[in-house]
């Protein structure tokens, strides 16, 4: 019986992983080849993710309906805030992916690094051991080196990255702040903002895109096949949160960079093949920069974390202590002793 237990867990954990992996390397391809001139032209980047908050938001309202997650209070004026920054953030990206190539969009997400470094610096006084700031400094060099020798880059694409990265830093950033202050997960937290992003970019998106490629989506001319990679990249995007939402607890910090590292290596690999006909020995040679940069980031940031939890672990008593707080509390006010982590009432 245990046997049979452990083969059904590792086979939901396998695929759980395979479901992140395919879903988010395939939304890539899908929307590169949605919005590429190369493939169907659809440039409107900003409505694009309008349909993917929608169907997002739809899925959400089910989940909140059937009782599989519980909806937190979160002040209106944050949950939009960090809608604003939400969507800037995927709309920058989906920019960056349709005037860039897939190399260089994804090698521009590895700045993320660096970037959220310095913010948290700034914002938190957070400090850094010297292995951190040294593979943060590696990661800039191979981002560096990919940005000079990258031939397709051109000023529009790469102020877009720009956007894109930055605001996708503090977008996670802002993340790590809202489910600390109300204890709320991050699916319970999509599934909040979803509907106001989804509502603002369909209602501003056709004009952003506009001003942004002279271009209306009235104009547009639907094909079935064009239908249907609209139709493959919001059901991708959903299958993308959703597995993620899946992944969470069920593997370790470490197993979650590596999982990272695959989808790097993934879309690197088939952005060469299937888009990008030109590569460079020292284009190359920066995404191998970068990458190596990117693993000893994340040894190090997973080495200071076991570091401080050996110096100043946990008292066994002050947990029980806080344990019988939190009994003695919840008999005090009559309400149900919440699991933080997955938002429902323990039995």
């Amino acid at each position: 019986m245990d046997s049979l237990k452990k083969q059904s867990s590792a086979v939901s954990d396998v695929g759980a992983w395979a479901m992140n992996v395919v879903s988010s390397v395939g939304l890539i391809m899908a929307n590169k080849q949605l919005m590429s001139p190369a493939g169907y032209a659809f440039v409107f980047a900003t409505t694009l993710t309008g349909f993917h908050f929608s169907m997002t938001a739809l899925i959400g309202l089910v989940s909140n309906a059937t009782g599989n997650s519980t909806r937190k209070k979160v002040p209106l004026w944050e949950l939009l805030w960090f809608s604003v920054v939400a969507n800037t953030s995927i709309t920058g990206m989906n920019l960056s992916l349709m005037l860039n190539s897939v190399g260089f969009y994804q090698i521009s997400k590895l700045s993320m690094i660096p970037v959220v470094c310095v913010m948290e610096w700034i914002l938190h006084s957070k400090h850094y051991s010297d292995k951190v700031k040294i593979s943060v400094l590696v990661v800039v060099v191979g981002v560096g080196v990919c940005t000079v020798t990258d031939v397709k880059v051109n000023a529009q694409g790469f102020i877009c990255a720009c956007v894109a990265v930055l605001s996708t830093s503090l977008q996670q950033i802002s993340i790590g702040s809202l489910q600390k202050k109300y204890s709320i997960g991050s699916f319970e937290l999509l599934s909040q903002t979803a509907p106001i992003q989804a509502l603002s970019l369909l209602l501003f998106g056709p004009f952003v895109d506009y001003y942004l490629t002279g271009k209306l989506l009235a104009s547009y001319k639907f094909s079935s096949a064009a239908f249907f990679f609209i139709l493959l990249s919001c059901s991708l995007a959903v299958f993308c949160n959703i597995s993620q939402y899946l992944c969470i607890g069920r593997f370790s910090a470490t197993s979650f960079q590596v999982l990272g590292h695959m989808k790097t290596v993934c879309v690197l690999i088939l952005g060469w093949l299937l888009f990008d006909s030109e590569l460079t020995l020292k284009n190359i040679l920066g995404m191998a920069i970068a990458i190596l940069g990117m693993v000893v980031y994340s040894w190090a940031v997973e080495a200071d974390k076991q570091a401080e939890s050996k110096v100043s672990p946990l008292p066994k008593e002050a947990s029980e202590e806080n344990v019988e707080l939190l009994k003695q509390q919840q008999q005090s006010d009559g309400s149900p002793l919440k699991d933080v982590e997955l938002g429902k009432s323990q039995p």
